[in-house]
């Protein structure tokens, strides 16, 4: 299933389809089978596997080995560091993605709040009037009874 709930065609490619043999995965990377193979042993880029345990790498994988051969090559990091970015980054996104469904969450639970509050409000009788509390004062205040003009 899709994020909307609906059934995925189980023939569509996405960039997790994992679709590539090794050969084609170390060309599409530019990197050698074997340096992919070593990268499968040490965790950096797992690809899935088929029945046989031939791997199969999907565009996402591809995407990712270039990466790990971008931070080794060009900014000199080790594959050590190289595997605790990569978990690091992983981390990131599924926080992200926790923080995104709570305020999604929160969101929700805000308008239903209001919606309560709005029926709560809606159901108010209208012939009762506001009760507001009087201050007592200590002021003493005179006043004359009006004469009946009759008297």
């Amino acid at each position: 299933m899709d994020t909307t709930g609906r059934r995925r065609n189980p023939y569509e490619l996405t960039e997790e389809t994992p679709v590539y043999v090794i050969s084609v995965a170390a060309q599409l990377s530019g990197l050698h089978p074997q340096t992919l193979r070593q990268y499968d042993r040490l965790g950096l880029v797992s690809p899935d596997r088929t029945a046989g345990r031939g791997r199969r790498y999907s565009a996402r994988d591809i995407e990712l080995l270039r990466t790990v051969q971008q931070l080794s090559q060009d900014e000199g990091i080790n594959l050590a560091g190289i595997k605790r970015i990569i978990e690091l980054e992983n981390q990131v996104a599924a926080l992200q993605s926790r923080a995104a469904e709570l305020q999604s969450a929160l969101d929700g639970a805000a308008v239903a709040m209001q919606q309560r509050e709005a029926a709560v409000h809606a159901s108010y009788r209208r012939d009762l009037v506001p009760y507001q509390e009087v201050q007592q004062t200590s002021a003493l205040v005179v006043g004359r009874p009006k004469r009946s003009p009759d008297q």
